[in-house]
């Protein structure tokens, strides 16, 4: 199983970034994928989560109307399109996988199957 992030870096504040996470290993239609974020002397925080089954967004009130979750599920992927950024949203993001049975709990962190490495985001003012 493998779930590999990418598109993070540094971008000043208003801009925007997409964040892209590759899952293999897994049957990805079974399975929702949720971006967290951790920034230093901070928790982890959920920031969205998609289900590869139906479709389905959620999204945490800091990033509503903001950023946008999206799946390929040809390839596998997906996508968090992140706007209007603030220096509040620098962290290390990670995508991960969670069984799709279990997608009431897409807010909860300790749920989740299978985790990336992350990727470093960094927003300046």
């Amino acid at each position: 199983v493998q779930l590999v992030e990418s598109g993070g870096g540094l971008v000043q504040a208003g801009g925007s970034l997409r964040l892209s996470c590759a899952a293999s290993g897994f049957t990805f239609d079974d399975y929702a994928i949720g971006w967290f974020r951790q920034a230093p002397g901070k928790e982890r925080e959920g920031v969205s989560c998609i289900s590869n089954n139906d479709g389905t967004a959620y999204y945490a009130d800091s990033v509503k109307g903001r950023f946008t979750i999206s799946s390929d599920n040809a390839k596998n992927t997906v996508y968090l399109q992140m706007n209007s950024l603030k220096p509040e949203d620098t962290a290390v993001y990670y995508c991960a996988a969670l069984s799709g049975f279990k997608i009431r709990w897409y807010h909860i962190a300790d749920e989740y199957d299978y985790w990336g490495q992350g990727t470093q985001v960094t927003v300046s003012s």
